[in-house]
């Protein structure tokens, strides 16, 4: 199956993730350019990035717990 970058909504995470693995996207600092639209251009660019460089196996989902 291949992996998609995908909206994630949890109980205490709320943002974009990967559907294959526990990899999610935390920026660090606040988003950089000179007009909003600039801003979110380079905020895409960075999450796009680092989405496509993350190596799932280094991401393993917890297993779920059973009783």
């Amino acid at each position: 199956m291949r992996r998609k970058l995908v909206w994630l909504e949890e109980q205490l995470f709320q943002g974009w993730g990967c559907s294959e693995c526990a990899w999610v996207f935390n920026p660090s600092g606040a988003p950089t350019g000179n007009s909003l639209d600039e801003m979110k251009v380079n905020f895409e660019r960075r999450r796009d990035k680092e989405f496509a460089e993350h190596i799932c196996t280094e991401h393993p989902r917890a297993k779920s717990k059973r009783g």
